[in-house]
């Protein structure tokens, strides 16, 4: 089983992540946690250096298609070398982003008209055509977009995503949007703008577990 967990920079993904690990743990289940991109291997020097601004330094600088392949790239190598016998035994794989963040953060390079086929194009790409496995569960932490800039502010703009503001609020958008289309399951991580606290996202997160 591939579980995903999808969200904004801020919205708590690998807190989150680190307590569904240890949940199923303590299920029975032995989780592996994989984090993508790959920083710490070769296959992500593309997204590196377009995360670093050297193909331009605003996100759509790059268009939705390429960058996309950046990082599918990079899947492609993560999951052939270090989890498919993993995945391929039946092991829970953890993903803290995968395809899916594509989804988002490159649909809201293109005019919202063409987001559907966008979103056709990726699964079919990295999916049928490059083989990658498709996740069994997406969950996607949905953080409004004013606090996401609040908590990443705090530890200091590190990309070209999270320095450009209203590209974020687009991400935003076509997460929702790509919710919708894929199905994933949509978590609020604040109520009346108000942050929800680490528990409460845990709960409503296992919530969504097949038993």
């Amino acid at each position: 089983m591939l579980i995903v967990l999808e969200g904004l920079d801020g919205s708590g993904k690998s807190t989150q992540l680190a307590l569904l690990q240890q949940w199923l743990a303590a299920q029975g289940a032995n989780p592996l946690t994989i984090k993508l991109p790959d920083y710490d291997d070769d296959s992500s020097v593309l997204v590196r250096q377009y995360l670093a601004g050297r193909f331009g330094s605003q996100p759509g600088d790059v268009n939705a298609y390429a960058a996309s392949l950046f990082y599918a790239v990079d899947r492609y190598a993560n999951y052939k070398l270090k989890w498919a016998q993993d995945y391929a035994d039946g092991r829970v794989i953890l993903a803290d982003r995968y395809t899916t963040s594509n989804a988002y953060h490159q649909a809201s390079k293109l005019p919202p008209d063409q987001w559907a086929d966008y979103f056709s194009w990726l699964e079919d790409t990295e999916y049928q055509k490059l083989g990658l496995p498709k996740p069994d569960l997406v969950i996607y932490l949905d953080m409004p977009t004013e606090l996401s800039h609040m908590l990443t502010g705090k530890r200091g703009a590190q990309d070209i995503h999270e320095t450009a503001r209203d590209y974020l609020a687009l991400c935003r958008q076509a997460a929702l949007a790509a919710a919708a289309h894929y199905g994933w399951h949509i978590i609020p991580c604040a109520r009346n703008n108000i942050i929800r606290t680490i528990e409460e996202i845990h709960a409503e997160i296992v919530g969504c577990i097949p038993s």
